[in-house]
């Protein structure tokens, strides 16, 4: 253990972000870390055995369930898909890129009288607030729970942990209603952010063309982590170290392993962005920050509820029940619905998503290029994500032990209710869904004979023109 770790004042810093004054009153449900590693459930350890996670000088991060709290996190990055390592080499323009973004955030929560903690990280920015389990909009959101035959799913799966009894369905069903509210809060976000920005803003790491610099880069809302089972997710702590461009391989790939200065997440606490990028780069700097910078999570239930009401009164709440009036198909029937799906009416890069799932059906993109596809086919989306869902499902597809932690339903309902939401709402101005677009992502298999096209599904969901 190094002399950054063994600060006292640090140490406190992560007990405090554990939930506790001590790590025998924290309320974290476990620790991990996430620098260049997958999820991987027998690696987790509880928050008592912090020490080790020191002794080893690595990046750590600790559940997003609690014991005692929901947490509400949302997490932007900036994202370069032709050149992964640009935040860490030019960080001064990645986060400039960012400020607009930032600046919609704080003007949206702090106008529903939300104050998160503000954390930098090494490409972006994570804000972090939490609700009560026990407080009456946890209650209220618990209630707006989709899909109870995810949430047992969920719960079957956490059964199978250390600690299944922490994992309440009261807690998954909060969870499952706040991954709603998150895509609200991002749909606003994503709406007032865009015209302020260079490049692309996106929910998820979307795969985007290139932009004025010729490069596919944009910045992500990210609010995957509401894709998966509540035990699998993980949030970066405030003073710890950040890791990921080393024990990923990127700096060895890209022969920067000398040359990217090593940095910490650290709350932006009397600072702006640009000197936070100073100070994240200097141990005595990130000491001296720990003195005075609490980073407990803040309880922010009035802020929440307001929000709550706000998304209950958008569009994207009539789009969510009409997605959840109906289900998936049963397993037993898929052969003769889900694995009968027409195929001759898609265009080739459409088709072969389905034919080659593995791995383009995983990646945002490509559920997004399929769902535009099949909602202009006249699909009810809750069976687009049916069929996704198949496709994850079938073995055939070579998934090996992708889904052993994770559950195909909830990946599929995630993405494609993102996705379905942004076009039934008209935030998807379906700009980049043709041709050329999709084969600046990567997602077009070439050339087909007699010749593809995307016009005829871009027409199909396209408004009428007004007379």
């Amino acid at each position: 253990m190094n002399s950054f770790y063994r600060d006292p004042a640090i140490r406190q810093r992560l007990v405090e972000f554990l939930g506790g004054d001590t790590l025998e009153t924290a309320t974290a449900l476990s620790l991990g870390h996430l620098d260049g590693c997958v999820f991987q459930r027998h690696e987790l350890r509880p928050p008592s055995e912090l020490q080790w996670f020191l002794d080893r000088n690595l990046d750590i991060a600790r559940s997003l369930a609690d014991r005692e709290s929901l947490l509400l996190h949302l997490d932007i990055e900036y994202v370069n898909f032709d050149a992964p390592a640009e935040a860490h080499v030019d960080p001064w323009r990645t986060f400039d890129l960012q400020e607009p973004v930032v600046r919609v955030i704080e003007e949206l929560l702090v106008a529903w009288g939300i104050h998160p903690l503000h954390v930098i990280t090494g490409q972006g920015h994570h804000f972090v607030w939490r609700i009560r389990l026990r407080s009456a909009v946890a209650h209220e959101l618990a209630a707006l729970a989709p899909a109870p035959e995810l949430t047992d799913a969920c719960l079957q799966r956490a059964e199978a942990g250390d600690s299944p009894a922490a994992i309440t369905r009261h807690l998954q069903d909060t969870f499952s209603a706040a991954a709603l509210l998150a895509e609200f809060l991002a749909h606003r976000i994503k709406a007032e952010a865009t015209p302020r920005t260079a490049v692309p803003v996106e929910i998820t790491a979307v795969h985007v063309g290139p932009t004025r610099t010729r490069q596919r880069e944009m910045i992500s809302l990210d609010i995957s982590e509401y894709g998966d089972p509540l035990p699998t997710r993980m949030v970066r702590m405030p003073f710890t170290n950040y890791l990921k461009p080393w024990i990923s391989g990127l700096a060895a790939r890209l022969g920067l392993e000398d040359e990217l200065p090593r940095v910490r997440a650290i709350p932006l606490h009397e600072m702006d962005v640009r000197q936070a990028i100073k100070v994240r780069q200097d141990e005595n700097d990130v000491k001296e920050l720990a003195r005075r910078a609490d980073v407990r999570i803040p309880l922010e239930e009035e802020g929440t509820s307001r929000l709550l009401r706000s998304y209950l009164a958008s569009p994207l709440r009539e789009f969510h029940r009409h997605y959840y009036d109906t289900t998936h198909d049963p397993r037993e029937t898929w052969a003769d619905t889900y694995d009968r799906t027409p195929l001759d009416p898609l265009p080739p890069c459409v088709r072969s998503l389905l034919e080659w799932p593995n791995d383009r059906l995983l990646k945002p993109a490509g559920m997004q290029l399929l769902t535009r596809a099949l909602l202009g086919e006249g699909w009810h989306p809750r069976h687009i994500a049916g069929l996704i869902r198949s496709k994850f499902e079938n073995p055939s597809f070579g998934w090996g032990a992708t889904w052993q932690e994770y559950l195909p339903a909830v990946r599929a309902d995630f993405y494609t209710r993102l996705f379905a939401g942004q076009v039934a709402t008209g935030l998807d101005r379906l700009t980049d869904f043709n041709c050329t677009s999709t084969q600046e992502k990567g997602f077009c298999p070439g050339p087909a004979p007699g010749g593809c096209s995307l016009h005829r599904h871009h027409q199909l969901l396209s408004p009428p023109s007004p007379p």
